[in-house]
């Protein structure tokens, strides 16, 4: 007993030293995340910014577009490095590729299909002639302007050109429009990035926004690591940066509960009626902060070494290019492709008119309308759709998940535990109604699906349900009444605070314990022979 006593101490105390200032920055930057802004911009954010339509008689067709640009985009495709997902992705790659979206809007004047394609690649094609076009320096910096015009046209800040950046750190999951053009807007420090290949504003900030991602996100996340060239392994450090913190974190928890005598019943407590043994400052600080918030500060290790999804124990979970494509078909819908643009202006007006949307799926299509206020409107041409029917979309599921019996499809008009908006996300990003498909499988699989636009929303099995309450739910707090604000923010900042005190004190009664094992030893100045000799003697007599 007495040394699993001496082990819990010791496994503590050097487990504490090594994570104490991991802890307290994750702590600080934890609490810069929670009121950062996201500087990726959301389609919500683009379409406020989008230049007006006007459609004009003349522009072509998608299909007109598509067949045009042919050569173009072959010339183009063998120029960009597609990243390899794996041996069958590759092998829908080597196939003829097929429209996924396609988006007409307006940029520095000029109408343009923005398309996506099988490939995960995105082209802008000119509906004037079909040419692809691509982006240069001097038209990044009028795309810039129009961006701010179109929020105010009296006062368009100044923008001046950096660089041309190809992964910049600060923007994730882009890697089909690079490069970028990186532009300086005005004297206070706000800075764009545009796509070079679609002309598309993928990032916007301010000085300060840009310096709560440095402090909050790019640390937490041990970005640092990529930067200096070690991004192959921020994975693993991540890991077992975070499994070294719960083990500390809950040998610190059993101590603490030892250790502290309440006095309840009238057993005995401290000397001068003390709960807990320690007079020092630190000390006192470290064991109280510790024992009311270090249930939350275990929730938070333990969620987040969970998250790093150690000896693959959960699904991946997001879908697949091939299941995308799959769910999709390649099928693409004559009113689709050969409806002119002039043509699809239904009688549904809409107020500030930006961008009309082509969505597919099988063998229906659904052009949507979008103004600058997000809001979607369905337009009726020839033989497309208000919404995709529930059995295009079940469809779509049993293409992705073959030979599966569907158990359920319910039309949801409230969000659940699952499929709801982060704090900084609106109904805009998170629509609703939504269908959720449950499957028979035996992963439980359910699909959520936007009968509006015909989205593949999310996918969750058995395994992704059981991490979303083992690491969002300990991680981010975000079910139940704690959900909503202000009581989150409430519950987030106390907690926090237990834990900035809790990693502070863990750094000094760490230095200190580093100091006093690293010192010299004292040595005790060994006596003469002789005097030995004579206390002896004395002793004796």
């Amino acid at each position: 007993m007495k040394f699993l006593n001496w082990l819990l101490y010791e496994v503590h105390r050097w487990l504490g030293i090594a994570v104490g200032i991991f802890m307290f920055v994750w702590f600080l930057t934890g609490l810069v995340i929670m009121y950062s802004t996201p500087t990726t911009q959301t389609p919500t954010q683009q379409l406020a910014h989008a230049e007006i339509l006007a459609v004009e008689p003349g522009w072509l067709s998608l299909g007109d577009v598509w067949q045009h640009s042919e050569v173009q985009r072959k010339l183009a495709s063998n120029q960009r490095a597609v990243k390899k997902e794996s041996n069958s992705s590759q092998k829908q790659k080597q196939e003829e590729p097929a429209i996924t979206d396609a988006r007409l809007v307006r940029i520095n004047g000029e109408p343009l299909w923005l398309v996506d394609d099988t490939r995960n690649q995105r082209f802008a094609l000119s509906a004037n002639d079909g040419a692809l076009r691509e982006f240069s320096e001097a038209q990044s910096l009028q795309i810039a302007q129009s961006w701010y015009k179109a929020i105010n046209e009296h006062d368009v800040p100044k923008v001046r050109y950096l660089e041309l950046v190809d992964s910049p750190i600060i923007l994730r999951n882009q890697e089909s429009l690079r490069p970028f053009h990186h532009i300086a807007v005005g004297e206070a420090g706000d800075e764009l990035l545009i796509s070079s290949r679609t002309g598309e504003v993928l990032h916007a900030s301010t000085r300060l926004e840009r310096a709560f991602f440095w402090a909050g996100n790019w640390i937490h996340l041990f970005k640092p690591l990529e930067a200096l060239g070690y991004g192959s392994i921020r994975h693993d450090v991540q890991l077992w940066s975070s499994l070294i913190a719960t083990i500390a974190t809950l040998t610190g928890l059993i101590i603490g509960w030892l250790r502290w005598r309440p006095g309840f019943n009238g057993k005995r407590t401290y000397s001068e009626g003390r709960t807990q043994p320690y007079r020092e400052f630190w000390f006192k600080w470290h064991f109280w902060t510790g024992l009311l918030g270090g249930t939350l500060a275990l929730f938070w290790a333990l969620s987040g070494f969970i998250d790093t999804n150690p000896g693959k124990l959960f699904s991946q979970g997001d879908y697949t290019r091939e299941e995308l494509n799959h769910y999709l078909d390649n099928a693409l819908p004559e009113v689709m492709s050969n409806s002119k643009p002039i043509e699809l202006i239904g009688e549904n007006k809409v107020q500030d008119l930006v961008q009309l949307n082509w969505r597919r799926l099988g063998n229906e299509a659904v052009l949507l309308a979008y103004g600058r206020d997000g809001v979607r409107i369905p337009q009726i041409v020839g033989s497309s759709l208000p919404q995709f029917s529930s059995a295009a979309l079940v469809s779509g599921v049993n293409r992705v998940q073959a030979i599966t019996e569907m158990e359920t499809t319910t039309l949801l008009n409230e969000y659940d535990s699952y499929y709801y908006p982060r704090h900084h996300q609106t109904k805009l990003d998170k629509p609703l109604p939504v269908l959720l498909v449950k499957l028979s499988d035996e992963a439980a699989t359910r699909f959520y699906l936007d009968p509006q636009d015909g989205r593949l929303l999310s996918k969750f099995d058995k395994s992704r349900r059981i991490l979303r309450w083992l690491y969002s739910a300990l991680h981010h707090w975000d079910f139940g009444w704690l959900y909503y604000r202000p009581l989150w923010d409430i519950w987030m900042i106390i907690w926090v605070s237990c834990g900035l005190v809790l990693g502070a004190s863990s750094l000094v009664i760490g230095w200190r314990r580093l100091k006093k094992t690293l010192a010299p030893k004292k040595h005790k100045a060994r006596r003469p022979a002789f005097i030995s000799e004579l206390v002896t003697e004395n002793v004796t007599d």
